[in-house]
Formats: C-alpha cells, sequence, structure tokens
C-alpha cells in the first residue's frame, strides 16, 4: 500500500464513515474528511460527523476546525489534503480520503487548473453578444481560439462557452494550455477510488430515518444556535438550515420543516449520485448487498492488486488524464 491514497464515495448515508473507519483499523491508515460540512465546528449534527467515540477509533483529518462564519472551498481543502497525504505516508500509515462532496474529491484527484476566478464583467459582456448574435457566434469564436476546448463543449452550452472564453481574456492563455499545467495527487500517488451504493429506495428510507434521529437529538437546538451567529456562503448551504429557519421564522410546522428535510436530503443524494457516476474511473461496490465486512475485504483485496479496467466493481488506478473544469 506504499504511496497509495484510497477513496470511499458516495451519496449521504450509504455509510461511509462506518466502512472508512473499518478500513482504516485495517489498513492502519487515517481518515480525511472530503465533506464540505464536516468542517464546521457546531455543525455535527447536521453534517452527520463522525462521533468523539470514532474519532477515538481511528484519527480523523479536516473535521470541526472551521468556525461556522469561513468560507471553505475545494481549492482549500486540496491544499490541506494535500499536505495531509503527504504527512501520513511519511509515517508508513495509508490515507483514506471519504466524502460526498463530488467537486472537493475531483480537485484533489485531478488538481484545479490555475485561474483568476470569475469576471463578472467580461462574461456579462460575453452574455450579451450571445443574446445579440447568437450561440453559435461565441462557439466560433472560441474554435478559433482554442479549438481542443470546442470540441469538448456543445456548442449550445452557453455557461460552458462562456466560461472557455473568458478565461482566455483573463487569464490571456487558452483554458487547454492552463489545464496542461493542472497536477493533482493523482499524478504523484497511486490513485484507488471506491464508490459505494445501495438500492435507491433502501438509501431513501435511510435518509428519512436518519431525518427522523437528527430532529429527536436535537437538530432544531444546533440550527438555531447556527443561526445566532454571522454564517458563511458555504455554510449556510448545509442541509437543515434552511429548512429549519422556515419552522423558526413560523412559516410552517415541524413535521412540514421534517418532510423538507427529507425530500431535500434525498434530491442531494441523487445529485450526488450523478456527480460520482459520471467518473469512471469509480469502482462501485453494493455494499447492501455485499455487507460491511465483506466490502471492507473488496477494497482491501482490490487496492493491494493492480487493476483491470472495463469491470464495473473494480476500483479502478486512477490515470493521469486531466477531468474537468473546476474553475466557475
Amino acid at each position: 500500500m506504499r504511496n497509495r491514497v484510497v477513496f470511499i464515495i458516495g451519496p449521504t448515508t450509504v455509510g461511509k464513515t462506518p466502512l472508512a473507519i473499518k478500513l482504516a483499523k485495517k489498513l492502519k491508515g487515517e481518515i480525511i474528511s472530503a465533506d464540505s460540512m464536516q468542517a464546521y465546528k457546531g455543525m455535527g449534527m447536521i453534517s452527520q460527523c463522525p462521533t468523539r467515540s470514532q474519532q477515538k477509533s481511528v484519527k480523523h483529518h479536516l473535521i470541526n476546525f472551521l468556525d461556522a462564519s469561513d468560507e471553505y472551498s475545494a481549492a482549500a481543502f486540496s491544499k490541506l489534503a494535500k499536505k495531509i497525504i503527504r504527512d501520513i505516508i511519511r509515517s508508513k500509515k495509508v490515507p483514506i480520503v471519504v466524502g460526498g462532496s463530488g467537486l472537493y474529491v475531483r480537485a484533489l484527484v485531478d488538481g484545479i487548473f490555475p485561474s483568476k476566478g470569475k469576471n463578472e464583467l467580461v462574461r456579462k459582456r460575453l452574455e450579451k453578444l450571445a443574446g445579440k448574435n447568437g450561440i453559435l457566434f461565441l462557439y466560433h469564436r472560441l474554435r478559433d481560439i482554442d479549438p481542443v476546448s470546442a470540441r469538448n463543449i456543445h456548442p449550445n452550452d452557453l455557461r460552458r462557452i462562456i466560461r472557455a472564453l473568458e478565461i482566455y481574456e483573463v487569464e490571456k492563455k487558452t483554458k487547454t494550455s492552463l489545464k496542461a499545467k493542472t497536477k493533482g495527487i493523482k499524478d504523484v500517488y497511486d490513485v484507488r477510488i471506491f464508490g459505494l451504493i445501495m438500492d435507491r429506495e433502501k438509501l431513501y428510507e435511510r435518509i428519512n430515518k436518519r431525518v427522523d434521529l437528527m430532529f429527536r437529538k436535537g437538530l432544531v437546538g444546533e440550527v438555531e444556535r447556527l443561526l445566532g451567529r454571522r454564517l458563511s456562503i458555504t455554510s449556510k448551504q448545509a442541509l437543515g438550515v434552511k429548512q429549519i429557519k422556515g419552522y423558526l421564522d413560523k412559516e410552517y410546522d415541524l413535521e412540514k420543516a421534517k418532510e423538507l428535510l427529507k425530500k431535500d436530503t434525498r434530491r442531494f443524494a441523487k445529485r450526488q449520485l450523478t456527480w460520482f457516476r459520471a467518473d469512471k474511473r469509480t469502482g462501485w461496490l453494493d455494499i447492501d448487498k455485499l455487507g460491511m465486512n465483506e466490502t471492507v475485504k473488496t477494497i482491501i483485496t482490490r487496492s493491494q492488486g493492480h487493476t483491470t479496467q472495463g469491470h464495473t466493481t473494480q476500483g479502478h488506478k486512477v490515470s493521469s488524464r486531466v477531468t474537468g473544469d473546476l474553475a466557475t
């Protein structure tokens, strides 16, 4: 397992945390949370952060270290996680990255190409040009400037066309040339990605039960305390904040707040699956059919051996191919 990084990804409530803890004990590993909300203090229930006993059983990183007023991002996570991975490997242990924030996982694996970020003036000007001359006008301009990017973008995908042109205008370099300089941990370590799945109806049932349990354990009080502070743009997005705020503002009753949180969490799980399934490098394992122990054994076996392409439940070794545009 030397210089190998294992990823455990999947939708919320599928069982990533308990499985990762079992896996870490078997591999002498340490866990790095790739969850955008578990980083925050005072949000343990909303984020379903590992419990104190779970944290004592295996060393965890990047949880409970940010104030809710602080911003967090894929770039910040990637920078912190890279250093932690280096330290874990130097101590002859296995880094196990666990989480459901797909953008954070991709930023760490593939890297984020250098960019100055959004430029609203450029975007608005390009949007006006598209409105006046049509989307194809911008697409043909992109094709002349950066034919490689144009080939990978549908001629009707205005958002991505504008982003590629914006990059060129702001950076004075094409998106293609910038991506060529992008490096993630896949360029340094042997990365293996495993995704956990189960029957969708069972997953939704688990989500509903978890939400009920969260309310019984005092979720309303946790959110009420959070709302008494200044929240960052990132922390405001936590599932539960908006739904319970509506209840606290007397817009609807507690039962309605529960149902809204259940519904929005199910939708979130569906979006997570859509994101993760787009990456063909992930080896999927049905944790419900295999069971926890067998899933752990399978991951260990496939993490230690060589990989074979094309098998849907095989943990693939990540290639050095850069995928996706993480600058938004």
